[in-house]
């Protein structure tokens, strides 16, 4: 009978550290890739990207800027998921500036934002009742050409009614509509 004894590898942690973002253990996450570091493994893109994206599910966005942090200082580049995942923690932790600081740090990195950048900005803008940086973004989505989805559309309707925008609001609506994005039970004007 011979026995194999295994040893860990970047791939086996990267597999449980996206086992943990799925399951939103954050904090199991960030233990282990702490121990890849234990065990003279260094972490890579995939590794920080899971790691971010469990901080974002657990809502704790000071830690998904530490990993970023950290992506940097061992000269890994982010990537669009990187961006994607930090913004949307931003938003989740209603920081709605350093959501789009980094929006804008993904285009000075030559990263085209995808819908989902501008969703997250656009959710941050709302969160921060900060209208008109979301109806912004609702207009760079154009110049990116992007479509701005039911998401895009709920996020700057809801961004203009916390603001008092109620106009602003009624036209997002109608332009929803000439797109052809179906409003749902979250677009409501109120």
């Amino acid at each position: 009978m011979c026995l194999v004894k295994l040893e860990p590898s970047v791939i086996s942690f990267n597999s449980v550290i996206s086992a943990c973002n799925k399951c939103k253990q954050w904090q199991l996450a960030l233990t282990l890739l702490r121990d890849m570091r234990d065990e003279k493994l260094d972490p890579n893109v995939v590794s920080y990207n899971a790691g971010i994206s469990a901080c974002e599910k657990g809502k704790k966005w000071q830690q998904a800027m530490v990993l970023l942090l950290e992506m940097w200082q061992a000269k890994l580049e982010p990537n669009d998921v990187s961006y994607n995942a930090g913004i949307s923690a931003c938003e989740k932790g209603k920081q709605w500036q350093q959501a789009l600081a980094l929006f804008r740090e993904m285009w000075q990195a030559k990263l085209e934002p995808s819908i989902i950048s501008f969703n997250a900005g656009i959710s941050a803008c709302e969160k921060g009742v900060q209208w008109s940086l979301a109806l912004a973004l609702l207009s760079e989505m154009a110049e990116a050409k992007l479509e701005p989805d039911g998401i895009s559309y709920n996020a700057g309707i809801s961004a203009c009614e916390k603001g008092a925008q109620w106009q602003q609001a009624l036209a997002l609506l109608l332009e929803m509509w000439e797109a052809k994005v179906v409003p749902d039970s979250a677009t409501t004007l109120e």
